[in-house]
């Protein structure tokens, strides 16, 4: 009441003294409670007109007057108050039974598709959540797919994530008819179905619009009310009660808690965070720790909405309260559980606590506690043992008895066997010690051993492990028809399953072949589909038809680059962890990793079966492969490199991409084959790989040097003109007779960008020069390059075409040509013949038609030179061609080692001096060959070799000697696939090939050897030869060496 209104009342009511109940009838005049609603509502204000009506339709107040005017106003809010709140009680009633009904018609629709469920005759439908049914799942064996739930089924076939599901908005079932889809995207068999819908259901909370019962509702539309006049009082009220509601909810859920751990009672087998030596903080401990029996973790397991428990405590919550999360009851099944990442599991191994047993107060890493405590449970068993025989010999163990004390400590127990055996497993003791014997093991986690021990049970033998036999098989070039043939011998002698069976192999091979890894490229390679099953496909898209006279005949087999790259880094993955534990970096880091891959092409000579059927096909072949040179990443502004190839030019590391049979020659159908792959090559420059390794999603990036080409492939793949034109190098620009005037100082001045530039020049001809004109214009570029090559010398090349330089050196100087110039072909051909016969003679030198590396290699020695100087006369040339040699020989490691800075630093600071003095006698004594010309790798050797190593480090790591290994592997393995078409053999091969390079097989290739220095032998030629010394030696093997 305000102070102008308090200075008007009468002087009594202004004395503190004075009662009010005296004026309270002057002051305020009654009145009659008698009138109807109508008259009521008059004296009310507008906005209490609609609540009070609905409040007190049905309400009379009788008039008495003998009761006071404060009590009666009492009771009318009392009563008001009452009514209110079984109206909101009502309407909490009402909209409870409008979710029921919602919920209910839910249930009568499809997830997928919105289709109602009754629309089927036979009712059939299928729950959202939970694991497939057993045709289904049979179905998914047969095809090989490893989803088991019908969350991942419908994610891959129709796009939607079921697993964020709430049931007040989403259906629980799907219709048959999308159980029908779904089972026709798995088989291949024609199914009549269809999808009714173009676009999938959107389903939206209930509102007074739901779609979902608006049938129900008949298109009545409720009233809204207004609001009422205590509208403050009502606010407080729900709020009141919804804290009363959190409070029950925090203590039920603190009920459901003390609930499962009372169910749980793992206190003592799992370690309580309180004994972790170091105080973490409190987010780090609950991170590690089970969110329901909060014990540090045991045996960890990671659901489906990314919370962590033991193994056993959410096994046991899920039999006793249903298939749910206990953290966020979101659905969860014992089949969706998987094993956290191994950055984790590590983390969690190396946390360190303190011993729990009393009197030992030692720190230990939880990896290491199992072990710890078993020793606390031998010293206390030595102590009962002691106590028990106090005053006599200690009690030995009993393994360490003799056979008679173990028969007289077990009498009792051997006694208890054989009544139960006779009563229960018809006197079969053995079956029941090896059963006892199994349940012991199972118990201690020990299940490899009891698989083991199991198959022994079953008469199968422990057996060897599926990559092992295809290991054994790929190494030894097995066909099919022998591995079989060997697999069934052996186990009709033995007795047992030491071999797997083929489809076993088959299986294994899956995990090691390009296609079956996932990855994500970002930003997504352009022209490249985005699946990433993709195996071995065709190799000839975009091929004319108008390629001389076999453009469909043309095979070629390939697998697609970055599927390729994903499958060697994965069967790497083991040596990229290593290397980063062995630089003492974390093995959490995502990179990026920078990858330098080598690639290398080559052509093979005379591929052709002479016995061979089907479509006639060119006799030689192209080989197209890569080599990961080596991986770094970037680690406290440091570039480490965490992996580099130990044998760059093995076969072993020299994964095959592409198998083609070619002729190198033919432009235009090695343009057409190799595009597909220089595009996919190109695409990965600019973009970045995603792959989960080690559980842990990383990043790579790609850097392509195209090294591994002899000098006739990187002209026809730069469009420069053959090895026998003008211009000499494919480095620099200088003509023969430039080379030849000035033999050491040049540098490198091609590129792939400065070809392509020539190319258009030469096309177009835009300054309309002559063809002479032209050529010199455009240094030697006749047609466009295709393939990017980096500015290199081909070492392996390089010792051959100089070692025939030296061949032909050898002849002249037994022919005496530099007295005489003019030679017959006869005169040259017989000094050719004297040095063949004398070579085989002193050094055991078969001749060839044609140098080989091998050949080179032997003949580039002192003994050589010495031998051709026994055919020499003059004094003065035996000192010219041994000094030649010597120079050669300093030369040569510089381009032939991997890491010449290393390897052979003091002749790396002498090769100019040493090149100088080699150039200067081949213009000085040598001057009737070299006057006006020289040779494209005397050329190269002398001139370009110190910038090249200045630039890469090294030219003998980046040659194509692995991919020249691998030509004799091609032939072997033609020889081993059992199928007879050109197409399907050139997939084997190309598949044969790929496991031969497999880093994962060779550490077992190498335990093949080491059975086969002990007598394991298996001829792959002869398949129908006596098998039993093979059994023999295979009985007295153990199979545990693999």
């Amino acid at each position: 009441m305000s102070v102008a209104s308090k200075m008007d009342l009468p002087e009594e009511i202004q004395h503190p003294y004075t009662k009010f109940s005296e004026w309270k009838f002057k002051l305020f005049k009654l009145r009659s409670f008698e009138k109807t609603p109508s008259d009521d509502t008059q004296c009310i204000s507008k906005n209490q007109v609609e609540e009070v009506a609905s409040l007190d339709k049905n309400i009379i107040v009788h008039k008495d007057e003998t009761i006071p005017r404060e009590e009666k106003s009492i009771w009318t809010q009392m009563d008001l108050t009452g009514h209110r709140q079984a109206l909101e009680k009502d309407a909490n009633d009402m909209k409870t039974q409008d979710n029921e009904a919602h919920q209910n018609n839910l249930k009568q629709l499809c997830r997928i598709c919105g289709v109602s469920l009754k629309t089927d005759c036979h009712k059939r439908s299928h729950p959202v959540h939970g694991p497939v049914d057993q045709e289904t799942l049979w179905l998914l064996r047969k095809k090989e797919k490893k989803a088991t739930s019908w969350p991942d089924l419908i994610a891959k076939v129709f796009k939607i994530d079921v697993r964020g599901d709430v049931d007040t908005i989403h259906p629980t079932r799907f219709c048959h008819n999308c159980w029908s889809i779904i089972h026709k995207k798995f088989s291949n068999a024609l199914c009549e179905v269809y999808f009714p819908r173009n676009i999938m259901m959107e389903w939206q909370p209930h509102s007074p619009n739901c779609a979902v019962c608006q049938p129900t509702c008949r298109g009545i539309k409720r009233k809204r009310q207004t609001p009422s006049v205590q509208l403050g009082k009502r606010v407080k009220t729900i709020a009141e009660r919804t804290r009363v509601n959190k409070g029950l909810m925090k203590q039920t859920q603190l009920k459901n808690k003390n609930l499962m751990k009372e169910i749980l009672s793992c206190s003592k087998i799992h370690l309580s965070t309180k004994l972790l030596a170091v105080d973490y903080p409190a987010d780090f401990i609950k991170s590690i720790s089970c969110q329901v029996c909060e014990h540090i973790l045991a045996d960890p397991v990671e659901t489906t909405c990314r919370h962590l428990f033991c193994r056993t405590c959410i096994l046991k919550c899920i039999k006793v309260m249903g298939s749910f999360c206990p953290s966020c009851w979101y659905p969860c099944f014992p089949t969706d559980l998987v094993s956290p990442v191994k950055s984790f599991l590590n983390i969690l191994d190396s946390l360190g606590i303190r011993c729990p047993v009393k009197e030992c107060d030692e720190e230990i890493m939880l990896g290491k506690y199992g072990q710890h405590l078993s020793n606390h449970k031998l010293m206390k068993e030595r102590e009962l043992y002691s106590h028990i025989n106090k005053g006599g010999r200690p009690r030995q163990h009993l393994l360490s008895l003799t056979r008679r004390a173990q028969k007289h400590r077990l009498r009792e127990l051997k006694c208890q066997v054989k009544a139960f055996a006779e009563k229960e497993e018809g006197g079969d003791i053995k079956a029941v010690c090896m059963t006892l014997f199994l349940l012991a093991l199972r118990a201690k986690n020990e299940h490899r051993q009891a698989d083991e021990l199991e198959a022994i049970m079953q008469g199968r033998g422990s057996g060897l492990h599926p990559a092992v036999c295809l290991a054994i098989r790929v190494n030894t070039f097995l066909s099919c028809s022998q591995y079989h043939k060997m697999y069934r011998t052996v186990k009709a002698v033995t007795g047992r399953q030491i071999f797997q069976p083929l489809h076993a192999l088959r299986t294994a091979e899956k995990a090691l072949l390009p296609g079956y890894h996932p990855f994500e490229w970002r930003p997504p390679l352009k022209n490249v589909s985005t699946n990433t099953e993709v195996g071995i496909i065709d190799g000839l898209s975009g091929l004319p038809l108008s390629i001389d006279d076999y453009p469909v005949d043309t095979i070629a087999k390939r697998f697609r680059y970055d599927a390729a790259l994903v499958s060697a880094l994965m069967d790497m993955e083991e040596d990229i962890l290593e290397g980063m534990k062995a630089k003492k970096m974390d093995d959490y880091l995502h990179g990026p990793f920078t990858v330098v891959v080598k690639e290398s092409c080559d052509g093979m000579g005379d591929v052709s079966e002479k016995h061979g059927s089907g479509p006639s096909v060119p006799e030689k072949a192209v080989r197209f492969s890569f080599t990961i040179m080596n991986i770094a990443i970037v680690h406290r502004d440091e570039n480490v490199r965490i992996f580099e190839e130990a044998k760059p030019n093995s076969e072993l590391c020299c994964k095959p991409l592409c198998l083609m049979l070619a002729d190198e020659s033919d432009h235009e159908t090695l343009t057409a084959i190799l595009s597909p792959l220089i595009a996919e090559r190109e695409a990965m420059k600019t973009s970045e790989l995603l792959l989960e390794m080690g559980g842990i999603l990383r990043t790579f990036k790609f850097i392509f040097r195209g090294t591994g080409y002899d000098e006739k492939l990187v002209r026809e793949v730069e469009g420069l003109e053959a090895s026998g034109s003008t211009y000499i190098c494919t480095l620099c620009d200088a003509t023969r007779l430039e080379a030849s005037q000035n033999l050491v100082f040049h540098s490198i001045t091609r590129s792939h960008a400065e070809n392509l530039e020539r190319y258009e020049v030469w096309r177009s001809n835009p300054y309309h020069e002559s063809v002479d004109e032209l050529r010199d214009r455009v240094k030697g570029v006749s047609a466009k390059p295709f393939i990017e090559t980096v500015p290199s010398i081909d070492a392996l090349h390089c010792d051959i075409g100089n070692a025939t330089e030296f061949y032909r050196i050898f002849q002249l100087e037994i022919g005496e040509v530099y007295k005489k110039s003019d030679v017959s072909k006869e005169e040259r051909k017989r000094w050719q013949l004297t040095l063949d016969k004398h070579l085989r003679k002193k050094m055991k030198l078969k001749p060839m038609m044609r140098m080989s590396g091998n050949f080179a290699r032997k003949l580039m020695s002192k003994e050589t030179v010495e031998a051709v100087c026994e055919l020499i006369k003059c004094e003065e040339r035996h000192e010219a061609l041994k000094e030649l040699m010597d120079l050669y020989l300093k030369m040569k490691p510089v381009w032939r080692s991997s890491c010449p800075a290393k390897e052979c630093p003091e002749l790396l600071c002498q090769y100019s001096y040493n090149s100088q003095r080699f150039a200067e006698l081949l213009s000085t004594k040598f001057k009737y060959r070299y006057e006006g010309k020289i040779t494209n790798y005397f050329h190269k050797t002398l001139a370009h070799v110190p910038e090249i190593i200045e630039r890469d480090g090294s030219i003998g790591a980046w040659a194509s000697e692995g991919n020249e290994s691998g030509n004799k592997l091609f032939r072997r393995f033609r020889k081993m696939n059992a199928r007879q078409s050109k197409c399907y053999e050139m997939e084997d091969v190309l598949k044969h090939h790929w496991l031969y390079t497999s880093k994962y097989l060779q550490k077992f290739m190498n335990a093949h050897k080491t059975l086969k220095s002990q007598g394991f032998t298996v001829d792959p030629e002869d398949s129908s030869g006596d098998p039993l010394p093979l059994e023999s030696s295979l009985e007295s093997n153990d199979s545990g060496e693999f």
